[in-house]
C-alpha cells in the first residue's frame, strides 16, 4: 500500500513520457516503481533499487540538466522506501538553485527529506530561500516558505527572519498562512525572535480568513505547472495565464498531498495566528503581558465565528467551514466530513468531556465501522481501542460490530479488531465472547494466532464462570493452537486441574481422549502426560458423569505414553512429561510393572542429559528403594499459585525472609531451574548448582535470636536503585548481603507501573558473567496494575565467591497499551557494596 500511494503521486507529478538520454538503459519513474512492486524477494527489490541508483549516479555525473529533477524524483521514491540517497544532496542544491518551477519543486522537496540540521549543506540553501523569498511568484514562495518551516536550523531562521516577517502582511492569504506556520517555526527554533514577530500579530488577528486550506492541489498537475512556469516568463504571459490558473486551481482536486505540504489540513490565517500568539506568550513574558489586553477581543472573535454562520468561501471539498463544524450536522457523505468528525472525536477524548460528548465520539466512531472503507474502519477501531478503558460500557455497544471486523481480510484491521475483543470481555459477555474468539482462533492467520491464544487465555483466568468452563476453553485454545501459547500455559492449567478436586475425572478422561487424537500440539500432550500420572486410576475407573464413560485399559495408556516418547515431534520436555507419568502410573496401575521398568531402562543411555537422568533415577528407585516407591511417587499436592514460599531454613534470617515472601511458590519445577538466558553475557550465567542455603548457622542464629552482645554489627544497607523506566513502567532492584554468607547477593527486582494501562505478560530474566552463580525464584505475577497497583516482584540469587564486579543484563517483556515491547540493557552502575 505505501509502494502504490507513493509510486502513485509521484507518477503524477512526475510522469516522464519521454526516452532517457543515458546510454545505459534507465527506467521511468512508472516503472521503477511497477519493477519493485513486482519483486518477489526482497533480494530482487534491493537488486532493481541498486541498478537504478548506479543510473541516477551516472546522470548526475553527467550534469543533465534537463532530467536531473526527474532522476531526482525516482531517488526520493527510493529514500521513501528506506534505502540511502544522501548522493542526492547536493542536486537539490542545484534543482533549487534554478529558473524553472519544476526544478525547484522537487529540489525543495529533495531539500525537505534528504536534508536536516545534522548535514552542513542545508546551509548552502539559505541564499536560494532568500531570493525565492522575495521574488514574489506565489507558488515559488510557499515552497521556500514550507521547506524553512520543516528543516530551517536556528541559524536560518535568524539569517530569514527578516523576510518572513514581511510576507506576514502580504495581500495572498495563501503567502500568509504560510508565512505565520514558518514563524511558528521559527520561534521555537529561536525564541529570542518573538520581539520580531510580535507587532504583526496584531494586525493578523483582524483577518476574517479562518479556515481555508494552505495545501496548493495544482501542483499535482504538469499541464498547470507549465503555466505557473510561464508566469515565471513575460508579463504579458503571466496577465494571460493568471486568469486560466486561478480557475483551474478551483476546478482540480489532489488525490494525493504535494509533497511540500502538510498531508492535512492547515489551519488558516485567524487559526495559525492563534497559534502564533500562543507560542509568543508561552517564550516571552513580555508577549505574555502585551496579549492579555486582547483577551476580550479573543473572546468576541470566537463568538462571531459561531454566530455568524457559515460562509461559501470557507470550503473543504464540499464541506463549509470545517473547523467550525459540529458532530450533528456534518455531511458524511465525503471524506472531508468523515475527517471533521474524526477532529471532533479528537478533540471529545482530549478535553475530558462529560459523558454525554464522550457516549457521542463512540456513537461516531461505531459509524465508522459501518463504512466501506478500510482506512476509516481502521482509525475508528484504533480509536476504541484507546477509549475502551474509561468509556467500557459504551464501547460495548457496538461489541458485535467490532467481532464482525474480525473477518476482516486485512491483517492491520483484523489486529485491531481482536485486541480491541479481547479489551471489551468481562465477566457479563465472556461465555459468548469466548466464543466468538476461539471461531476465530480456528481460521485467523497464523501472526494472529499466538496474540489470539494469549488473549484467550488471559481473558478466561480473569472472568471464567466456572472452573469446569475455565478448562474447557483452555483445552480448546492448546487443541487448537497449542503451539503458539505462552510458556505458562501448562503450568497454570495443571494448577487449575489439581486445584478442582471434583473434576479430576473429568479432566483426565478429556485429556486423553485429546492426546489419542494428536499428539503433535507439545503443551497439550505435556498437561495430557501430567495429569495421566496423576491421576491414572481414575482414568482406568471409567467412572466420570459429566461425559460419557470410557473404558480404557491398562495396555492402551501406557501405549499411548510409549507413543509420545518415541515420537519426533516430540520436544525434550514432553519426553520427560512423558516418562514421569510412566513411573507415577507404575504405583496406580494394578498390573506388572515389568514393561514401565523396561521403558524406563532404556532411556538410562538417552543423548538428553535431563531426560537420562530421569531414567537413572527412576531406574535406582526400582532397583533399590522399591519400598519407598509408592510414597515418593504419590499425588503432588496443591501449590497455592500466589502464597509465600515456604522455607523453612530461610525463617533464620530476617531479611531473607522478608524476600521469600514476595516470591511465590514456582508453579512448575523448571521454574527455579537456573537460566542461561541465551548466553547473553559472554556465553552462560554459570553453573549454580551448588548455591548455599539462604539459612545462617545455628548458632548465629541464636545469637541473632537473643540479641546478644557478641552478635556481630549488621552490615550497612545497600542504596536501592532505579534500571528502567518508560512509559510509566519502572524497575527498581534492592539488594541484601546475608552477614554469615557475604558471597551471595540477594537481588529483589519490583516492577511498578503508575501509566493508565494494564502491563501483561510481564517477564524478567537476567544473566551474569560466567564468573558467578545466578539462580532466579519466580515472580509474584505477570500483571502490574495500571495507576500504582500492586507491584511484581521477583528475588535474585547470585553467588559472587571471588568478589568480581557484578554485572547485570536484563531482558524485559510485556504488553502496554497492546504493544508487546521488549528491551534488553545491561546494567554496569551497581552499588560496589553489593559485590565487594
Amino acid at each position: 500500500m505505501r509502494n502504490g500511494l507513493l509510486g502513485r503521486g509521484l507518477v503524477a507529478e512526475f510522469g516522464d513520457p519521454l526516452p532517457e538520454r543515458m546510454v545505459a538503459p534507465s527506467l521511468k519513474l512508472q516503472d521503477l516503481i511497477e519493477e519493485i512492486r513486482g519483486a518477489k524477494t526482497q533480494a530482487q527489490e534491493r537488486e532493481v533499487i541498486q541498478k537504478e541508483c548506479a543510473h541516477i549516479r551516472a546522470s548526475f555525473r553527467d550534469g543533465d540538466p534537463v532530467h536531473r529533477h526527474r532522476q531526482l524524483a525516482k531517488l526520493l521514491y527510493v529514500h521513501m522506501l528506506g534505502y540511502p540517497a544522501h548522493f542526492g544532496q547536493m542536486e537539490c542544491l542545484k534543482l533549487i538553485a534554478s529558473s524553472r518551477f519544476t526544478d525547484k519543486r522537487v529540489g525543495y522537496l529533495g531539500a525537505m527529506l534528504l536534508l536536516d540540521e545534522r548535514h552542513d549543506a542545508h546551509l548552502l540553501i539559505t541564499n536560494s530561500i532568500k531570493n525565492d523569498l522575495s521574488q514574489g511568484i506565489q507558488p515559488v514562495q510557499g515552497l521556500a516558505l514550507c521547506t524553512l518551516s520543516t528543516m530551517g536550523s536556528a541559524e536560518m531562521c535568524r539569517d530569514l527572519a527578516p523576510e518572513v516577517e514581511k510576507l506576514l502582511l502580504q495581500p495572498s492569504p495563501y503567502v500568509r498562512k504560510k508565512a505565520i506556520l514558518t514563524a511558528v517555526h521559527m520561534i521555537r527554533k529561536v525564541p529570542e525572535l518573538s520581539s520580531v514577530f510580535l507587532p504583526p500579530c496584531v494586525h493578523l488577528l483582524h483577518e476574517r480568513h479562518h479556515g481555508k486550506a494552505v495545501g496548493l492541489p495544482i501542483l499535482c498537475f504538469s499541464s498547470v505547472d507549465r503555466r505557473i512556469e510561464n508566469r515565471m516568463g513575460t508579463p504579458a504571459h503571466r496577465r494571460r495565464v493568471a486568469h486560466t490558473h486561478r480557475h483551474t486551481r478551483n476546478r482540480l482536486s489532489c488525490p494525493w498531498p504535494p509533497p511540500f505540504t502538510s498531508p492535512t489540513l492547515t489551519p488558516g490565517i485567524l487559526l495559525g495566528t492563534i497559534t502564533l500568539i500562543t507560542e509568543l506568550c508561552e517564550r516571552s513574558p513580555a508577549a505574555l503581558r502585551h496579549f492579555r489586553k486582547v483577551v476580550p477581543q479573543l473572546v468576541q472573535i470566537l463568538r462571531t465565528l459561531v454566530t455568524t454562520g457559515y460562509s461559501t468561501e470557507h470550503s473543504i471539498s464540499g464541506v463549509s467551514d470545517p473547523f467550525l463544524q459540529v458532530a450533528t450536522n456534518t455531511d458524511t457523505s465525503r471524506n472531508a466530513g468523515n475527517a471533521v468528525l474524526f477532529e471532533t472525536v479528537l478533540t471529545i477524548m482530549d478535553i475530558h468531556s462529560a459523558a454525554g460528548l464522550r457516549v457521542l465520539a463512540v456513537n461516531i466512531l461505531g459509524r465508522f465501522l459501518l463504512n466501506s472503507d478500510r482506512n476509516i474502519r481502521y482509525v475508528a477501531l484504533t480509536s476504541l481501542l484507546r477509549l475502551v478503558q474509561s468509556d467500557h460500557s459504551a464501547v460495548q455497544r457496538h461489541r458485535p460490530t467490532v467481532v464482525d471486523c474480525l473477518q476482516e481480510t486485512d491483517a492491520s484491521l483484523s489486529r485491531r479488531a481482536l485486541e480491541l475483543s479481547l479489551a471489551l470481555v468481562n465477566s457479563s459477555n465472556v461465555r459468548a465472547m469466548m466464543q466468538e474468539l476461539q471461531a476465530f482462533l480456528e481460521s485467523c492467520p497464523p501472526d494472529l494466532r499466538a496474540d489470539c491464544a494469549s488473549g484467550i487465555l488471559l481473558a478466561a483466568e480473569r472472568f471464567a464462570p466456572t472452573k469446569r468452563w475455565h478448562i474447557d476453553t483452555i483445552l480448546h485454545v492448546l487443541t487448537t493452537a497449542g503451539a503458539h501459547v505462552r510458556d505458562d500455559a501448562v503450568a497454570n492449567l495443571t494448577q487449575l486441574i489439581g486445584g478442582a478436586q471434583e473434576l479430576h475425572a473429568y479432566s483426565v478422561h478429556r485429556l486423553y481422549n485429546a492426546l489419542a487424537e494428536d499428539i503433535s500440539q507439545q503443551p497439550l500432550v505435556q498437561v495430557a502426560a501430567w495429569c495421566i500420572g496423576e491421576y491414572g486410576d481414575l482414568l482406568l475407573e471409567g467412572n466420570c458423569e459429566e461425559i460419557e464413560p470410557l473404558q480404557v485399559d491398562e495396555e492402551e495408556v501406557l501405549a499411548l505414553l510409549e507413543k509420545v516418547l518415541q515420537s519426533h515431534m516430540s520436544l525434550p520436555a514432553t519426553r520427560g512429561y512423558a516418562l514421569t507419568a510412566l513411573m507415577k502410573l507404575s504405583t496406580r496401575l494394578q498390573g506388572d510393572n515389568n514393561r514401565i521398568r523396561q521403558v524406563v531402562s532404556i532411556y538410562r543411555s538417552c543423548l538428553d542429559v535431563e531426560l537420562q537422568q530421569r531414567a537413572v533415577e527412576y531406574d535406582t528407585l526400582f532397583r533399590k528403594y522399591d519400598h519407598m516407591r509408592a510414597a515418593i511417587l504419590e499425588k503432588m499436592p496443591l501449590v497455592e499459585r500466589d502464597g509465600p514460599q515456604a522455607d523453612e531454613e530461610a525463617k533464620q534470617s530476617k531479611e531473607a525472609a522478608q524476600l521469600s515472601e514476595a516470591a511465590p511458590a514456582p508453579t512448575e519445577p523448571q521454574a527455579s531451574q537456573l537460566l542461561d538466558l541465551l548466553d547473553l553475557l559472554d556465553g552462560a550465567s554459570g553453573d549454580a548448582q551448588h548455591l548455599p542455603p539462604l539459612d545462617p548457622s545455628p548458632g548465629v542464629a541464636l545469637v541473632y535470636l537473643l540479641d546478644l552482645p557478641c552478635a556481630p554489627p549488621p552490615p550497612a544497607p545497600i542504596p536501592d536503585l532505579k534500571v528502567f523506566e518508560r512509559e510509566g513502567v519502572q524497575l527498581n532492584l534492592s539488594f541484601i548481603r546475608p552477614p554469615e554468607n557475604p558471597a551471595l547477593l540477594l537481588i529483589t527486582i519490583t516492577a511498578t507501573n503508575s501509566s493508565e494501562g494494564d502491563v501483561t505478560n510481564f517477564i524478567c530474566q537476567a544473566a551474569v558473567p560466567k564468573s558467578l552463580q545466578l539462580q532466579l525464584q519466580a515472580p509474584s505475577g505477570n500483571t502490574v496494575p495500571a495507576q500504582g497497583g500492586l507491584p511484581i516482584t521477583q528475588l535474585f540469587r547470585i553467588l559472587n565467591p571471588n568478589k568480581a564486579p557484578l554485572r547485570l543484563k536484563l531482558r524485559l517483556t510485556y504488553n502496554h497499551f497492546h504493544q508487546s515491547v521488549q528491551e534488553i540493557f545491561e546494567v554496569n552502575n551497581l552499588p560496589v557494596e553489593s559485590w565487594q
